[in-house]
């Protein structure tokens, strides 16, 4: 019966944390379409050279998240999911405005830093989504997670390249509003999902990020899909990182052509997250997903780095697409795998992997796209960090498949 009450407000509040999880990824994607020429302006330096600090900017925000990801998932574990998701989220809404007005590089350096802290409230939001979901359908409801990544990665592109034609400072005055509107309203109407039974002690080593990495260890079927979700995520930083470069470099495309392109990878995955994996997971299972997901993304990331006209870069956003069966498939065992006193904690760490993956992943692409166009490279190829996260996906579904077969 106590459990029955908990989940009673589960329909209003999975609503709320879907918003909050769109708002972190448009957090990311807003500056996607902006951020290239943003960087240029600021620095004063050339494309191949301006490269490198776009990667360090987005290093940064996921090293933040590494680094308190855990913290805050642990702290959600003690004192509930509701004061740590809308702390976060009232940050957020005041550092949009100071990427608005920031004066200079250093400035946007800090603004992002402080981005990155606050969203690490992504592992909150999804322990929130375990507490209110019964176990056979917290795999469906975890596509609610790629859901928001596919609807917040088409809205934040958007506006940032919508508004980025009228002024490049413009989509963060906006996103600060609508944050600030989703914390007022989550401050009224948000129940706290954690029941008090389910709440553990605070622990500094359950809460740093290496702490919380070797705490996996305790589960070998979750540490073998770590492993996979680990790689998986390397891969997946070509897209964030390198798509405004790619695209604007190799087919000359502006900041709304840009925002529109990547609106469309949104919306697919919104569609493919948000609705097609309801009913493709319960038919296939969760592993025969996983490994359809990571097929389809590998051919995807190899069709974007041999793309040879723009208009190509469509029909391969709705293949790929279905790539996004793997990730919820694998937060769904990830989750049934651990108790319901260690959702955040294990969010938390997962969160961290995803980070750890940005911080590797991101320069990794930006440096591959900048080496390879610039004279001093043997040979001219643009789409080589596509190509590269195409070899690292098929090397994640290797691991699944032997892990799925060891039953580790």
């Amino acid at each position: 019966m106590v459990r029955r009450m908990a989940r009673s407000p589960a329909k209003p509040a999975l609503g709320f944390i879907f918003v909050t999880l769109v708002l972190d990824i448009l957090g990311i994607g807003i500056v996607v379409p902006i951020l290239p020429t943003l960087v240029e302006e600021l620095s004063g330096k050339t494309m191949d050279a301006a490269a490198y600090l776009y990667g360090l900017l987005a290093m940064l925000y996921a090293l933040m998240q590494f680094l308190f990801a855990p913290l805050l998932g642990s702290l959600s574990d003690r004192y509930g999911r509701r004061p740590v998701i809308l702390i976060s989220l009232f940050g957020a809404g005041l550092d949009y405005f100071l990427l608005a007005w920031a004066p200079s590089l250093a400035w946007f350096f800090v603004g992002r830093i402080i981005a990155g802290f606050t969203g690490a409230n992504f592992s909150a939001a999804t322990a929130y989504i375990a507490d209110i979901s019964t176990p056979e359908k917290r795999a469906a409801n975890f596509g609610l997670v790629g859901a928001a990544f596919g609807l917040g990665f088409s809205i934040g592109p958007a506006i940032g390249g919508l508004l980025g034609q009228v002024d490049l400072r413009l989509p963060f005055i906006v996103a600060g509003v609508i944050t600030l509107l989703n914390w007022l309203y989550g401050l009224l109407v948000l129940p706290e999902s954690l029941l008090v039974k389910n709440r553990r002690k605070f622990s500094w080593g359950r809460s740093n990020p290496v702490g919380a990495l070797l705490h996996l260890r305790r589960y070998p079927m979750v540490l073998g899909l770590a492993g996979v979700y680990f790689l998986a995520s390397i891969a997946h930083q070509a897209l964030p990182a390198t798509w405004a470069l790619f695209t604007k470099y190799r087919f000359n495309w502006e900041p709304l052509h840009i925002g529109m392109s990547l609106g469309a990878v949104g919306i697919m995955a919104a569609i493919v997250q948000g609705g097609l994996t309801r009913r493709i997971l319960p038919k296939t299972g969760e592993q025969k997903a996983a490994l359809i997901g990571l097929g389809i993304s590998a051919t995807s990331f190899c069709l974007y780095g041999l793309a040879t006209q723009g208009w190509m870069i469509y029909a391969i956003i709705v293949i790929g697409s279905l790539g996004g069966l793997a990730n919820p498939a694998i937060q769904g065992m990830v989750s049934r795998g651990v108790g319901d006193d260690e959702q955040g904690g294990v969010q938390g760490s997962m969160s961290s992997l995803n980070s750890v993956a940005s911080i590797i992943g991101t320069p990794l692409a930006t440096g591959l796209f900048g080496y390879f166009i610039s004279d001093s490279a043997p040979v001219h190829l643009p789409g080589i960090a596509f190509l590269f996260s195409a070899v690292l996906t098929l090397a994640a579904a290797g691991l699944a498949a032997r892990s799925f077969r060891n039953g580790s």
